[in-house]
């Protein structure tokens, strides 16, 4: 079995708001999804990808309003690698992010930022065949958009434990001493594994939760049965409505899910309607009144865009 890359990344955000701004209107990705978090419905979960929320562009924010800035640690992923398609979307973004005031660095094959509240990113022109995940905005034309997740870079706590089980059990080949690729029939990721600092990790706004690597509800069971054989403390399948996950810390710390490409965020209409109002799995529908009343109202960043992109 393969995973095929990057299904989704997970982070916290304290200022829902202020989110939806940068990652819509600045980076020009799509909100596909207000929802809540499901094991705390008092809080948004915030989704963002390419135009039709295919699996490998999807990021996520879990809301706490207020939260303190957190602090990327061992066990935690610190910086997240988008593709471009050519040198040329690189100075698109350098000077995108110079016109917002975003601080950045810039060298010959990546550039390197932050969002509002510290989360790392990381631009780089892929070499990968994977088709571009890529979202309308009327700025940023298709050819320079995001085309999705190339990879993550993360601290270990256990470097060599880590290896261990990306090549062992989760099928990755390794790249260098330090990366690792899982590659599936639809698309692939890496992610690779910098020294940790000294300070210890804290869990808040502007870090990643977790990271989700994508498979299929066809191989799902047979994922869990090998987790499960490795020893490794997991969830078993969960319902996530819009897929079905395994989680499990792996050696070093960092939280990793299997997520599926099934059923897809248009089990709840069609994609026109994404991201336009607050969504609900089935069993948190009765309580749409009271959830609602405690969320911070988001209006569809698209409302004010023309019918016609550039």
């Amino acid at each position: 079995m393969k995973l095929d890359g990057i299904h989704h990344i997970s982070a916290i955000t304290g200022d829902a708001q202020r989110n939806v701004d940068f990652y819509t209107r600045v980076l020009g990705l799509r909100l596909v999804a207000k929802s809540v978090n499901q094991d705390d419905p008092s809080v948004y979960h915030l989704f963002y990808g390419d135009e039709v929320a295919h699996p490998g562009a999807d990021m996520t924010f879990f809301e706490y309003p207020h939260a303190i800035p957190g602090r990327a640690g061992a066990g935690m992923v610190h910086r997240i690698v988008w593709r471009v398609g050519s040198p040329e979307a690189i100075g698109f973004w350098d000077a995108r992010l110079t016109a917002e005031g975003v601080s950045h660095e810039r060298d010959a094959t990546s550039l390197r930022f932050a969002d509002p509240e510290g989360l790392g990113h990381e631009l780089v022109v892929t070499s990968a065949s994977d088709p571009a995940l890529i979202a309308d905005h009327p700025e940023i034309p298709a050819a320079v958009a995001l085309q999705g997740f190339e990879g993550v870079r993360a601290y270990s706590a256990n470097p060599r434990a880590s290896a261990t089980v990306l090549e062992r059990l989760m099928n990755a080949e390794r790249r260098d001493d330090a990366s690792f690729e899982l590659r599936g029939e639809r698309r692939g990721g890496w992610i690779a594994f910098d020294p940790a600092p000294a300070e210890r990790a804290r869990q808040s706004a502007g870090t990643v939760h977790h990271i989700a690597w994508g498979t299929t509800d066809a191989e799902m069971s047979a994922w869990i049965d090998a987790v499960t054989r490795a020893g490794i403390p997991n969830s078993g399948l969960v319902d996530r409505y819009y897929f079905h996950s395994l989680y499990f810390r792996e050696p070093g710390g960092v939280l990793y899910e299997l997520a599926t490409e099934e059923p897809g965020f248009l089990i709840d209409g069609p994609v026109e309607e994404l991201g336009r109002r607050v969504i609900l799995p089935p069993f948190l529908e009765s309580e749409r009144e009271r959830i609602e009343a405690r969320l911070t109202p988001l209006p569809d960043p698209r409302a004010g865009w023309s019918t016609t992109l550039s």
